[in-house]
């Protein structure tokens, strides 16, 4: 009687740094930041918590390194001029952002900013000190363009509803609690806009975007 040779075991991926941090991504992008631990970092990866390590020091250490990917995400044209530029990195970092929830109070916190985020901020500075911005309107535009971002991307996140289809029921119930009539003006911006066939919310960014990059235009080259 032969038997049959046992197969042999898959070979495990060597655990590294870049492995615990996309891990670490994964686990904030299904339920938050407040999910990160070591125990369940270590579950994701099927090693000890105790393994993780020899590859990072600590929770600090590993939000730090999950900020600088969602930065190296975002990126920044090479050679565009100032206006190209901050507005495809500002769409690039909205949609970024609306993939990563969890990283928009995270992005600036961060005491130990990785090569990604320093490579990234100092392309964007550069690029309005390249155009003619001065320091402080330079530092004006960045600070102006990120709270329009973060914010943004911060409404769009939270809003009870993502597709036209929910964006009217999310109407109906709010006007079957109120008597006809009641709130005019609520109810012309519903009907006529936000319940327009395929109007999608996130086409409301690019409009306050450029309103903001005209406004930078004339503060860089006042006439």
């Amino acid at each position: 009687m032969t038997t049959e040779p046992k197969s042999k075991a898959e070979p495990r991926t060597p655990l590294s740094k870049e492995r615990v941090l996309l891990a670490a991504t994964k686990l904030a992008d299904d339920g938050g930041v407040a999910s990160l631990s070591m125990r369940r970092l270590g579950q994701e990866l099927g090693v000890e918590a105790m393994s993780l390590y020899n590859h990072v020091a600590n929770k600090d250490e590993i939000l730090d390194g999950i900020v600088d990917l969602i930065f190296s995400e975002i990126g920044l044209p090479p050679g565009a001029d100032w206006r190209t530029a901050m507005r495809q990195r500002a769409i690039a970092a909205r949609a970024v952002l609306v993939r990563h929830p969890w990283a928009i109070g995270l992005l600036d916190s961060r005491r130990q900013p990785g090569p990604a985020t320093l490579r990234h901020h100092n392309g964007v500075i550069g690029s309005l000190r390249q155009a003619g911005f001065s320091i402080a309107l330079a530092a004006h535009a960045f600070s102006l363009l990120d709270s329009y971002i973060y914010g943004f991307a911060l409404q769009q996140t939270t809003l009870p509803f993502e597709t036209p289809e929910e964006a009217a029921e999310v109407a109906a119930s709010m006007f079957r609690e109120f008597p006809v009539g009641v709130y005019p003006y609520l109810a012309e911006m519903a009907i006529q806009h936000v319940l327009r066939p395929g109007y999608d919310y996130a086409e409301e960014f690019e409009f306050g975007l450029d309103l903001i990059l005209d406004g930078l235009e004339r503060a860089r080259d006042p006439s």
